[in-house]
């Protein structure tokens, strides 16, 4: 058995079998022969979704090209595909996803099936953008879903964690190419809070990130802009100062307070113009493990401020900064953003410290606030959670066992949440 390990490490598993499938004949007799089948993308889920001790696949080998409509703002794209490979293909074809998220090995099936998002307060997650599925059931049958055929299946499959079928491609909205204008500038934390209603209305894209033991937050902003030549600086920030600063904090955790400070100084000021498949990812080689929460609007700077005020008062060596992001409300079943537009709170750790208890206890605080989990990220919801938070779980699991009886697509983190309740 090889030995499968997530993107962190902290998820490993030895799957019976490790295959990327070339074909869809392939793929059908692999689904039909396992008892158990999860699917992979860049093992970016910290949460243990592809956990499994039988078939592991990845269909970044599967044969698929990109097949547009009459007009170009759809097109049907291979699943398996990373968002780095999908979206300098479409660059090249004119057209450009319509947001994205900070980073992009992920696969583009697995960025819709945990509701992965960028940033913006009127732009939902990858997932409002997809339009039809061509999936893979567990008799390793192919069936298409869409709002005018397999209804139910489609708004199941919307955001899925792979529990329905195999997705091996995906319509997606798509939008004409355009360029993004990055500004990167810091800013007391203060001053962002005054003025954050007015940038998130009058920028596309707008985030922040504050260290917990910070002066001056990173405030992000990005715009389309028409273009300026060829992008030289690939990356936003260099993280070589941010990774000597974890590595020292790691081996003296009593530091952490007293070198953050200095991460980010007073009068930043960085700008830069490129294609927008370019500019939303970022090159992110400092590893962490990472919590988020999404969080009615409303609420989520008074949840930042407390979860801030609880590390200050017990001093604890929390390394990497919280990054701060607005979400547009969905309808989609399982959609932490489904009850009204939100704003995330993303909490990190570095990869090397102890994170569990200290996302245990910040996330009773991001739960008190009404947040709800990033299906990908850490998280303790049990079944009972489920149910509370998400009044379509019920539908959800109804047509989950109508494709797959079996529980084929479930694994031992999945089917306590959404297989067969317990005797």
């Amino acid at each position: 058995m090889a030995e499968w390990a997530n993107w962190s490490g902290s998820v490993k598993a030895r799957p019976a079998l490790v295959a990327k499938p070339k074909t869809e004949d392939e793929l059908a007799r692999i689904v039909r022969e396992a008892n158990e089948v999860r699917v992979t993308g860049a093992g970016h889920s910290f949460m243990p979704l592809c956990e499994t001790d039988g078939a592991l696949l990845s269909l970044s080998e599967l044969d698929g090209a990109t097949e547009f409509n009459a007009d170009k703002s759809r097109v049907w794209a291979p699943a398996g595909w990373s968002l780095a490979k999908l979206t300098e293909a479409l660059w090249a074809q004119g057209v450009s996803l319509i947001n994205q998220g900070d980073v992009n090995p992920q696969s583009l099936a697995g960025a819709i099936g945990t509701g992965t998002h960028g940033t913006g307060a009127q732009l939902g997650s990858l997932s409002t953008a997809a339009r039809a599925f061509r999936m893979m059931l567990a008799d390793g049958s192919i069936v298409t879903c869409s709002e005018n055929e397999n209804r139910d299946l489609y708004e199941a499959q919307r955001l899925a964690l792979g529990m329905v079928g195999v997705a091996t491609r995906i319509e997606i909205d798509v939008l004409p190419a355009y360029h993004l204008e990055e500004k990167l500038e810091s800013h007391p934390l203060d001053w962002v809070a005054e003025n954050w209603d007015e940038m998130a209305a009058n920028n596309r894209h707008v985030e922040f990130f504050v260290f917990p033991y910070g002066k001056n937050v990173v405030l992000k902003r990005l715009n389309p802009v028409p273009g300026e030549g060829a992008l030289l600086q690939k990356n936003d920030m260099d993280e070589s100062a941010f990774r000597m600063v974890c590595d020292i904090c790691s081996v003296a955790p009593f530091l952490t307070s007293l070198l953050q400070p200095a991460i980010v100084p007073p009068g930043v000021r960085q700008r830069r113009v490129g294609p927008a498949y370019q500019i939303f990812p970022s090159d992110r080689t400092v590893r962490f493990e990472e919590m988020e929460y999404e969080i009615p609007r409303d609420a989520g700077r008074a949840a930042l401020r407390e979860v801030i005020a609880w590390i200050k008062k017990r001093n604890l060596p929390v390394t990497f900064p919280f990054e701060f992001r607005t979400t547009a409300a969905d309808n989609i079943w399982l959609s932490p953003f489904n009850k009204g537009p939100c704003v995330s709170i993303s909490m990190h750790q570095y990869a090397k410290m102890k994170w569990r208890e200290l996302f245990v206890e910040a996330e009773q605080i991001f739960r008190a606030h009404g947040g709800r989990p990033h299906w990908a990220k850490r998280h303790t919801l049990n079944r009972r959670d489920v149910d509370a938070l998400y009044p379509q779980a019920q539908r959800f699991r109804d047509v989950r066992v109508a494709h797959d009886p079996s529980g084929k697509f479930l694994n031992t983190h999945l089917a306590p949440l959404f297989g067969p309740e317990p005797a």
